[in-house]
């Protein structure tokens, strides 16, 4: 009962309150403006945050998220459409001062032969070439929710938890297709290296019917992932290679109302699926899911509910309720799952380069179905989640200098 009291309080203040969270809270720009040429300047970006997630079932068990992560970087446009990037990517959680180093994909594992002190520390470079329509990405690419990945192959969270994404991205923007593709370099290995090389590829775009802009847009999303395991010159022979894969199709419908109360209605209908190509990391080979979703913005703030059925499917980097499998409890394999999720979404931009925000979802759960594998039964009564944040990013830019300009 305490947990729903605070939940209702929450979202009272939050009517109170004049969303776009995931755009405008987590994706970057990623095209060069040409009058930044000869531009020398200190570029901060963080995020702060906290978030709950009081989770039922046996899918995933609840956490807390309290702390923030930093880049300070010196940004140079040293010509029209180049732009360099170099600086640092710090985590920190409060309360913690040890962190497992490796590769973080979000809440990154105790066991380690090493750790850092104070915070988990990566070195950040990013070269970018612009070319027309066209952009290439070295190093530190746009990633995360720049992906647009949907909601059952990508959790927002991961916004916060996971590393950047580095290696090499092409993207692609017209009036009437959006295209991405990048490399996501996880694990490098040297000859004989005892751990197997990892990478993840991706393929997000959209065909456009017409402007986004339009009063009434349609669009058709593709995406494909998929994350290798495996080297030929490691030391590992016996089953070392795997590959595994996620996708979506859909349909999208937004209404652009040009209201200034009521200003976007959207829907949007996917199909997703798993597939494991090589290995057995997996228990299942296949699977499928179903996802629909709705939402409505108010000025600053958006309503949104979905729909999700899985059979079988496995996600990559999802949140762990689009799963068959638990999180948790290894070896436990459900038949099917599914949830109606209904959420609140709130994102300001308060003004140079602050942008304030918060969320609130609340998940119910059907019965799941006969366990595959794992002990037991799992209730046979619906049970509920829910989780609540609050957020700010800060990402200011100050100008040292401007070669060329008096």
């Amino acid at each position: 009962m305490r947990k729903w009291i605070l939940l209702l309080t929450w979202i009272g203040c939050t009517f109170s309150a004049v969303a776009q969270l995931d755009t405008k809270l987590y994706r970057s720009e990623t095209k060069i403006d040409s009058l930044d040429q000869g531009k020398w300047l200190v570029e901060l970006d963080n995020i702060t945050f906290f978030k709950d997630n009081e989770y039922a079932g046996r899918l995933q068990k609840g956490y807390t998220l309290p702390g923030f992560w930093l880049q300070p970087k010196l940004v140079y446009y040293p010509l029209s459409n180049v732009k360099l990037e170099l600086g640092a990517h710090l985590l920190r959680y409060w309360g913690a001062d040890r962190y497992p180093d490796g590769t973080y994909q979000g809440i990154a594992d105790l066991n380690s032969p090493t750790y850092q002190k104070g915070f988990h520390a990566l070195p950040w470079l990013r070269a970018q070439v612009d070319l027309g329509n066209w952009s290439l990405v070295f190093g530190d690419i746009y990633g995360k929710s720049n992906h647009r990945l949907v909601d059952p192959l990508y959790s927002s969270e991961l916004n916060l938890t996971a590393d950047p994404e580095a290696g090499l991205q092409v993207l692609y923007s017209s009036v009437h297709f959006d295209m991405d593709v990048w490399v996501d370099w996880q694990s490098f290995i040297f000859r004989d290296d005892t751990h197997q090389e990892r990478f993840q590829v991706g393929f997000s775009s959209r065909f456009k019917w017409n402007s986004e802009e339009s009063p009434f847009h349609a669009y058709l999303p593709l995406q494909v992932m998929a994350q290798h395991r495996g080297g030929e010159i490691d030391t590992i022979h016996v089953n070392s290679v795997q590959t595994l894969m996620n996708g979506a199709a859909g349909l999208g419908l937004v209404w652009n109302t040009k209201k200034p109360v009521l200003r976007r209605v959207g829907a949007e209908a996917d199909f997703v699926f798993s597939y494991q190509q090589a290995g057995h990391l997996w228990p299942v080979e296949s699977g499928t899911g179903y996802y629909l979703k709705a939402y409505a913005d108010l000025k600053d703030f958006r309503v949104k509910a979905a729909w999700w059925r899985n059979y079988s499917f496995v996600s990559l980097q999802g949140n762990p309720f689009y799963s068959c499998l638990s999180v948790d409890e290894p070896g436990t394999q459900f038949r099917s799952t599914g949830m109606f999720c209904l959420g609140l979404e709130y994102a300001r931009n308060l003004g140079h380069g602050i942008i304030l925000g918060a969320d609130a979802d609340i998940y119910l759960h059907k019965p799941f179905e006969k366990l595959v594998s794992g002990e037991g039964w799992e209730h046979k009564s619906f049970s509920n989640s829910f989780s609540i944040g609050a957020y700010l990013r800060v990402n200011p830019s100050i100008l040292i200098r401007h070669f060329g300009k008096e």
